[in-house]
């Protein structure tokens, strides 16, 4: 391997490695999770091509530091995931694909979850409703063992019969695809 390459992959870990510290402490968690993956590969590989002593010896070091760096922030988001406290935000661009809920939400999904609280003050359309109902479906079917699905949602004045009628056909239709008893709960705040 190439001086040059060596040199380039050592930049590009350095920069990797800046960017997880950076995350890091602006608490990003899994954000800087990976990014210290990265990084730290990134120098493994640089590890491998070096060949003086002194150099793998400092390499070796840095490695170590940002694995155990990373440990730490893994048992961080798993103890602040058990105790229910972790909360991510994501940032999905307008017109963007590919964000299923299985993929957004199976992270968060144990076997210990029972239990889920939706708060959306917006479904009022048909395809907000359809939206919910998936997201209900993708719970039933994940391994979890959830019982309850709970929905905080406000009311539209004009239709708020019609909206409240088709809520609860909504939750019929997720209690239906599973025979596991699944009670679904609607709720609706006035001016929410």
């Amino acid at each position: 391997m190439s001086q040059n390459h060596v040199s380039g992959m050592e930049t590009s870990a350095i920069s990797v490695l800046k960017r997880a510290v950076e995350l890091d402490q602006g608490s990003r968690f899994q954000e800087s999770l990976v990014c210290y993956q990265e990084g730290i590969q990134l120098l493994m590989d640089v590890l491998k091509a070096v060949k003086d002593d002194s150099k793998k010896g400092h390499y070796r070091d840095k490695i170590k530091g940002y694995m155990d760096r990373a440990e730490q922030i893994k048992a961080h988001v798993n103890q602040m995931k058990e105790d229910g406290k972790y909360h991510e935000q994501i940032r999905i661009a307008g017109d963007a694909t590919g964000y299923s809920y299985e993929a957004l939400f199976k992270p968060y999904i144990s076997s210990a979850l029972t239990e889920v609280w939706v708060e959306d003050p917006y479904i009022r359309h048909t395809h907000q409703l359809y939206n919910f109902l998936r997201f209900c479906e993708m719970l039933l079917k994940a391994s979890c063992k959830v019982k309850r699905i709970h929905l905080l949602t406000s009311q539209d004045e004009v239709g708020y019969l019609t909206n409240k009628v088709t809520l609860c056909n909504v939750c019929i239709s997720a209690t239906a695809v599973c025979s596991l008893g699944l009670c679904c709960f609607v709720s609706c705040a006035v001016g929410r």
